[in-house]
């Protein structure tokens, strides 16, 4: 899987668990919801540390807890 799928699918997940909508992570972290979109949408190719870190605040979850997904250990990603 493509590092952009696993990242998608991971805020996917965390958008459903518990229901936050895209416009909902905007007012908490001020990430334009057209970026939150196009991330969770899997059509962002670069994707921001800071982007993510924002993301972890918005959710309350520490930023290794975003990776701690296994779509995003190293052995299931591809170039």
């Amino acid at each position: 899987m493509k590092l952009k799928d696993a990242v998608a699918k991971r805020l996917q997940y965390l958008l459903n668990n518990p229901k936050i909508s895209q416009y909902q992570l905007f007012k908490r972290t001020g990430i334009p919801q057209s970026t939150i979109s196009t991330i969770k949408n899997g059509k962002a190719d670069d994707i921001k540390l800071s982007t993510i870190y924002q993301i972890c605040i918005g959710f309350g979850i520490e930023f290794m807890d975003f990776f701690n997904d296994d779509n995003l250990k190293i052995e299931n990603l591809e170039d």
